[in-house]
């Protein structure tokens, strides 16, 4: 008999091949192009913590404070899509309970609104479309995608210039596991302010430029591996103002140890982050893996239908016996 080669053996066949092409496409072409920073992003996080604030009003320094810091990050999708790249507005307000709630943000103890932009992709910062100040780095607000166990070189706007925050291990934050990141910054002179004289240990100038100085007792940030998301944020500010030329701090406008995302903040940057990096392993990892073993199977499986064919009546395997007479 004769063995021809089945319409179902040629489907699977041909049905194995397609996902055993497809496989290494998503991993490698399409998940690159998934893994990008958003346009249209719209979040709050919110730190709380205690600690000394300069009060105007009594023209002193206040111990136990309780520091609020709320951040909001919005992406202008205009600006963003005319340039190719996320540009996301970014103000930042620190309040004591004395100037919460406040109904304009310039009333916060203070205020400070910038403009961050950066490669969709890389993370890394692209100076375009009004950007102020002037970020460098590695990463800001967010680190790239598929984090690495190293050092990295984190944009302190507070500072004016990069930080090296240093691997140290893993963190659980709310059930989620992240890479955990510490780093400090030395006192440093990062400005100058008016202020009468008396203030800073000058009583008989009436205003002296006073040198204003930051340091940080530290910054522990806790990471999703995937997306580089920041799941958990601790800071630890502390600004002072120097007469000129002063080796000491004459007076504290602010100083904490510790200022940390609140657990309403946390539940929601974990929340957000097992759902980007949930969506980014099914089609990096899931997808392409389960594609190439059905792919390989329905190959192997179809290979064996062509091969074993089907018989077709009349047909024979074996040559016709010759005619005798």
């Amino acid at each position: 008999m004769r063995r021809t080669a089945s319409p179902f053996s040629l489907i699977l066949l041909g049905l194995g091949t397609f996902l055993l092409v497809l496989a290494p496409m998503l991993a490698w072409y399409v998940t690159p192009r998934a893994a990008v920073n958003p346009i249209d992003i719209d979040q709050t996080a919110v730190y709380k913590g205690t600690g000394s604030v300069f009060d105007t009003d009594k023209v002193e320094t206040v111990d136990g404070q309780t520091i609020t810091v709320t951040q909001r990050v919005r992406g202008n999708v205009e600006d963003s899509e005319r340039s190719g790249d996320a540009v996301w507005d970014v103000t930042t307000t620190v309040d004591t309970d004395k100037t919460l709630p406040a109904a304009d943000p310039h009333d916060a103890l203070d205020f400070v609104p910038h403009r961050w932009v950066m490669d969709r992709r890389t993370t890394k910062p692209v100076h375009c479309c009004g950007e102020k100040p002037y970020i460098e780095g590695e990463a800001y607000l967010k680190f790239p995608f598929d984090v690495q166990k190293r050092a990295y070189q984190w944009w302190d706007n507070t500072l004016g210039n990069t930080i090296v925050l240093s691997y140290r291990d893993t963190r659980k934050v709310q059930g989620y596991t992240g890479y955990r990141f510490t780093g400090t910054v030395a006192p440093t002179k990062v400005g100058t302010r008016m202020v009468p004289g008396s203030l800073v240990g000058r009583p008989d100038s009436p205003q002296v430029l006073a040198e204003e100085w930051y340091s940080n007792h530290g910054f522990e940030l806790v990471v999703d591996q995937r997306t580089g998301r920041v799941i958990y944020a601790q800071t630890g500010p502390k600004r002072t103002l120097r007469a000129p030329g002063a080796k000491k701090d004459a007076v504290v406008l602010l100083d904490s140890e510790k200022i940390a995302f609140t657990t309403a903040t946390q539940q929601d940057a974990v929340k957000k982050a097992e759902q980007d990096s949930g969506q980014l392993k099914a089609i990096g990892e899931t997808v392409p893996i389960g594609a190439a073993v059905l792919g390989f199977v329905l190959v192997v499986a179809g290979s064996v239908l062509v091969v074993r064919g089907r018989r077709h009546p009349g047909s024979s395997d074996t040559p016709d016996s010759p005619l005798t007479m």
